[in-house]
C-alpha cells in the first residue's frame, strides 16, 4: 500500500521517555509516588507487588485536569487563566524531559525523581493554581474553592491491557460526552478482548510492534475483524430533519500545521504540545481572532465557508523523523514519526432524529473528545477508529489492524445541540452538548446542524501508526479529537438548515 508523508529522514527518532519512566519505576523508589493514582485523587502507596508490576509497563505523568475543575471563570479573567492553563501543560511537558535527561541518574538513586522533578513540578502548579485563583477573584470577587488540591502529581502505570483509568465504558448517550448522536459504535471492553484473541496477541510492553518512543504499545491495536458489528442508531421521529449538507475543504494537501489552540488555550504558542492538521481557514493560529477567521482565507471549495476544521496529525510510528523532530508540538513534545497527509476528509452536516435544526451562530466553537482522557477518563472522549470495509464495527479506545486492501477510519460526531446563548464557555464544553439517547436534546438546549467528519489514511497494514498527544497522554486513540468553528457566512448557513430541513442531499 501507498504512504503519504511530509518528509522522510534516516535518522531514527531517539525520544525514549516510555523506557526513562522505566527505568524510574524500575529503581523501586517510587511507590510512594502513588504509581496507580487516578486523575484528581491524592492516593496511597501502592502495596510492593503493584509496584514490581508497574516496572514492566508504561507510566505516565497523573496530574488533575484544572481546566474542566474549574466551576466557571469570568470573561474579565479568562486570557490570564488561559495562559496559566497551558503553562501547567508545557510544565509536564518540561517534567517529561528531564526524567528522559536524568534517566540514568534516577536509575541509580530513584528518589531524584521526586526531589528534582515531580516535586518542582508540584510546586510550579501551585504557583500556577494561585495566579489563576487570583485573577478569578480579581474579576469576580470569589476566589474559587479547592484549588490547591488541584497542585498534586503522581506517577501512574499503564494497566496490563494497555487501555489506562477510565476506559472501561464507551463513550455513549448520557449528554456529557458520549456519541448519543448516533454514529455508531461498540463496547471498548469487547474489542479489547477480542483484540487479544484476533489481533497480534499480547505484545511486547517494552518495544513492541507500534511503539514508538512513550507509546503507543501494541496492546493500543486490535484486528478489526476480530471486532463485533455494531450500528445502532436512534431511529428518526415524524418530523426529522433528514437532509445533508457536504463541505469540501481538501485534505490539508498544502501542509498547514501548527501545535496551537485557539479555542483551549487563545494566545498562547505551542498551546496543544501537538501538532494539528488544518483544513479550512487558513489564517487560523493562536493568535487568531474572530475578525482574523472572517477575513482568512480558504482551502473550503465553497468560499461562503471560511470555517477552521482541525484535528491532530498521525504520524508513523517507523523510527523515521519528520521536519518537526526538533520543534514545538514535534519531537520536542515527544511526537516523533512521519506525519500523514489523509487520503479523504469528509466534512458533513446532519440532522436531528427528533426534529428541525436550528442555524449555529458564526463564531461557535466546538471541542469533541478530550485529548486528556487517558488520564481524565473516558467522560468526554469521541472518537471512533475503524477501517474501509469494516465501518460497522467501531473502535473507541484501540487502533484498528486494517487488512490488505481496507485504509484506516478516523470519525468523530459532533456535539449537535447548542445552548442558544453562547459561542463558548469557560470549559469550552458547556455552551454544548450531545443529544440524548432518543436524539432529543437536552433541556434549555436546541438541535443545530451537526459536524460529522470522516478522515482516511492510507497506511501499511498493522499496528505501527498513532496520533499526535500530549506526552503524558502516551499517543492512546482515546485521547483523539477535533475542533471546529464555525465560520459560515449567513447565506450558506441559511442554505446549510434548508437543506437538512428539506430532506435534501447539498454541496
Amino acid at each position: 500500500m501507498g504512504r503519504k508523508s511530509r518528509k522522510k529522514r534516516s535518522t531514527p527518532a531517539n525520544r525514549a521517555i516510555a523506557a526513562a519512566a522505566a527505568l524510574i519505576l524500575g529503581g523501586g523508589g517510587l511507590v510512594a509516588v502513588n504509581v496507580y493514582a487516578s486523575a484528581g485523587e491524592g492516593g496511597s502507596g501502592s502495596p510492593p507487588g503493584q509496584a514490581r508490576t508497574a516496572a514492566r509497563q508504561l507510566s505516565t505523568i497523573d496530574c488533575p485536569d484544572a481546566g474542566i475543575s474549574l466551576p466557571g471563570v469570568p470573561d474579565g479573567a479568562r486570557p490570564e487563566v488561559d495562559r496559566e492553563l497551558a503553562a501547567m501543560d508545557t510544565q509536564i511537558t518540561d517534567a517529561y524531559r528531564q526524567f528522559a535527561d536524568r534517566k540514568e541518574r534516577i536509575a541509580r538513586d530513584p528518589a531524584l525523581a521526586e526531589n528534582a522533578v515531580l516535586g518542582p513540578l508540584r510546586a510550579k502548579r501551585a504557583a500556577s493554581l494561585d495566579r489563576i485563583g487570583i485573577a478569578v477573584e480579581r474579576a469576580d470577587g470569589d476566589r474559587p474553592q479547592g484549588l490547591e488540591g488541584l497542585a498534586g502529581c503522581s506517577l501512574r502505570a499503564d494497566d496490563a491491557d494497555g487501555r489506562g483509568g477510565g476506559q472501561e465504558g464507551a463513550p455513549g448517550g448520557d449528554g456529557d460526552g458520549g456519541s448519543g448522536d448516533g454514529d455508531g459504535g461498540q463496547d471498548p471492553g469487547e474489542g479489547a478482548d477480542q483484540g487479544q484473541d484476533g489481533g497480534q496477541g499480547e505484545g511486547d510492553q517494552d518495544g513492541g510492534q507500534g511503539q514508538e518512543g512513550n507509546g503507543p504499545e501494541a496492546s493500543d491495536f486490535v484486528d478489526i475483524r476480530s471486532v463485533r458489528p455494531d450500528a445502532d442508531r436512534p431511529r428518526n421521529r415524524r418530523g426529522a430533519s433528514r437532509g445533508t449538507f457536504t463541505t469540501d475543504c481538501g485534505r490539508n494537501e498544502n501542509g498547514k500545521f501548527n501545535p496551537d489552540n485557539v479555542i483551549a488555550a487563545p494566545g498562547v504558542g505551542n498551546g496543544a504540545h501537538h501538532m494539528h492538521d488544518y483544513v479550512g481557514n487558513q489564517a487560523t493560529d493562536a493568535f487568531s481572532g474572530d475578525d482574523d477567521l472572517a477575513g482568512g482565507e480558504t482551502t473550503c471549495r465553497n468560499q461562503g465557508d471560511r470555517s477552521t476544521y482541525y484535528w491532530p496529525v498521525l504520524r508513523l510510528q517507523n523510527g523515521q523523523d519528520e521536519n518537526d523532530v526538533d520543534a514545538d508540538g514535534g519531537g520536542k513534545d515527544q511526537n516523533t514519526g512521519e506525519i500523514q497527509t489523509p487520503s479523504q476528509v469528509t466534512l458533513r452536516f446532519v440532522g436531528s432524529p427528533a426534529g428541525k435544526v436550528t442555524a449555529m451562530p458564526r463564531f461557535l466553537r466546538i471541542i469533541t473528545g478530550d485529548a486528556k482522557a487517558f488520564t481524565n477518563g473516558d467522560a468526554n472522549a469521541n472518537a471512533s477508529w475503524s477501517c474501509t470495509g469494516f465501518e460497522d464495527r467501531q473502535l473507541r479506545d484501540r487502533y484498528p489492524i486494517c487488512p490488505e486492501g481496507s485504509q484506516v477510519v478516523r470519525s468523530f460526531a459532533f456535539q449537535s445541540c447548542w445552548d442558544g446563548q453562547n459561542t463558548d464557555s469557560a470549559n469550552h464544553r458547556t455552551h454544548v452538548a450531545f443529544a440524548e439517547d432518543d436524539g432529543r436534546c437536552p433541556d434549555g438546549f436546541r438541535a443545530i446542524p451537526q459536524l460529522v467528519q470522516r478522515i482516511v489514511y492510507d497506511v501499511p497494514p498493522g499496528p505501527g501508526f498513532a496520533v499526535d498527544s500530549f506526552p503524558e497522554q502516551l499517543h492512546k486513540p482515546v485521547t483523539d479529537h477535533g475542533d471546529f468553528i464555525n465560520v459560515f457566512d449567513d447565506k450558506l448557513m441559511r442554505k446549510v438548515v434548508s437543506c437538512i430541513n428539506g430532506g435534501r442531499k447539498c454541496r
